[in-house]
């Protein structure tokens, strides 16, 4: 019952319209939380499996995932550019984290060459 859920919470998020304006995040200043490891924490917990996740960070989790297997291909613009910004600054500031999530998301090591150059492109 619960895996039915949480598909279905996905497919709902998946098949959203990208959120260009980021109305619903608004509140939160993402340079500021990729740019202080103590605001970042708590995402990176989220991300890896090991702490509690917020909405803003479920849903910035499911994009990664997106971003991980599909170069982020139904993310907004904006979205490319958070979502590539969290994974930049978790691989620099958490590499033992970053390499969970890899293990997570790329279990087989097929997206590496993909995900740098997702992050290269949208993660400045």
């Amino acid at each position: 019952m619960q895996l039915a859920l949480v598909l279905a919470f996905v497919a709902v998020v998946a098949a959203a319209p990208p959120d260009d304006n980021f109305t619903r995040y608004k509140h939160i200043n993402f340079n500021e939380v990729v740019g202080n490891k103590d605001l970042l924490k708590p995402y990176v917990d989220c991300f890896v499996g090991t702490g509690t996740c917020t909405v803003e960070a479920s849903e910035i989790k499911v994009k990664i995932a997106h971003a991980v297997q599909e170069s982020c291909g139904r993310c907004s613009e904006k979205q490319k550019d958070l979502v590539s910004k969290m994974m930049n600054a978790m691989k620099t500031e958490f590499p033992e984290e970053w390499a969970k999530m890899d293990k997570i998301y790329n279990p087989d090591g097929k997206f590496g060459t993909s995900v740098n150059e997702f992050m290269q492109k949208y993660g400045h």
